[in-house]
């Protein structure tokens, strides 16, 4: 009597379902599943469950050769929240060009208060998956399991999937994105802001990312930390990271040889915003924040000599 053969994917040990986009393909075969994936995502069509379960597991894999801190080279364009508005995502890739043509930092906080976190963070993945070096998926606070129980992502895994689980993969996958990005070695990208515990780019790089967004410490500092109109350190409103100041920043750029800071974290009416001396930009991508804040957005493009456009 013949068998047949389950097809196997790459990423896990029991065979796949015949309908797993990773399963018993490779090389041009996936691109070109990955590339309908992007266009059906693109017209709000969900993955199913089980795609969606092995994309995970496929870009968790490649997160895993991605340092804690992320070199990036120029050109490259720099994103700040993007929050489940998927259509403004949809809107900042035709303004700042397609992907792979232009290479992108995303600094966090992909899910949770707009509408579609879960498309949202679907095309990011998807994007990463069809091209690993051209993005780059940094954390923000809102990769969290406990944030995203209450600001909405997984209420809306459980209400377009039907259960968690979708909600289990993507934040299984966020324990492993990088923490920070740097450009050229002159110019840092990270959520929120810098740590009293962190002097150098070195000590950033030791911190242990693959677990759950602590209560404090230097990790939870990078998420959650601001900028503020002061010289040093201040405990910061939000409860979690600090606030920190001009001299702070000074030190931290002279330290480690950079020429610029650039975050998110916070809404910018504006789009952006630059303090101390240009040397620490804010970069804001969701307009209309919430539908209804009526800020505009912006993304920052740098260039092969990192000039600047915004």
């Amino acid at each position: 009597e013949t068998h047949r053969r389950a097809a196997r994917c790459p990423l896990c040990l029991e065979p796949a379902e015949p309908t797993c986009l990773f399963a018993a393909h490779s090389g041009r075969d996936m691109g070109a599943d990955l590339d309908r994936w992007i266009e059906n995502i693109r017209k709000c069509e969900l993955l199913p469950e089980l795609d969606l379960k092995h994309l995970c597991e496929y870009v968790q894999e490649l997160l895993l050769e991605e340092s804690t801190v992320q070199p990036v080279q120029s050109p490259v364009t720099i994103c700040g929240d993007i929050h489940g508005q998927f259509h403004d995502l949809l809107e900042l890739f035709h303004t700042g060009g397609e992907c792979p043509e232009t290479s992108y930092i995303f600094m966090g906080d992909f899910v949770d208060r707009g509408y579609n976190s879960v498309e949202t963070m679907t095309l990011l993945l998807l994007l990463k998956a069809r091209f690993p070096h051209r993005i780059t998926l940094l954390r923000g606070n809102h990769e969290s399991r406990q944030i995203t129980q209450v600001y909405g992502f997984y209420d809306e895994c459980q209400r377009k999937y039907g259960n968690a689980n979708p909600w289990k993969y993507c934040t299984s996958l966020f324990d492993w994105c990088p923490l920070a990005a740097i450009v050229d070695g002159r110019v840092l990208c990270v959520h929120g802001g810098l740590s009293p515990e962190v002097r150098s780019i070195d000590q950033m790089r030791l911190i242990d990312r693959k677990q759950e967004i602590p209560h404090e410490g230097s990790f939870c500092d990078l998420m959650w930390s601001d900028p503020d109109d002061i010289e040093m350190w201040a405990v910061s409103p939000r409860g979690a990271g600090w606030l920190f100041g001009s001299k702070v920043t000074t030190e931290f750029n002279q330290i480690n040889g950079l020429e610029l800071i650039c975050r998110a974290h916070q809404l910018v009416q504006e789009g952006y915003k630059y303090m101390f001396s240009e040397q620490l930009v804010t970069v804001w991508s969701a307009p209309n924040y919430c539908y209804r804040c009526g800020n505009d957005a912006c993304i920052l493009a740098l260039g092969d000599n990192l000039e600047r456009d915004f």
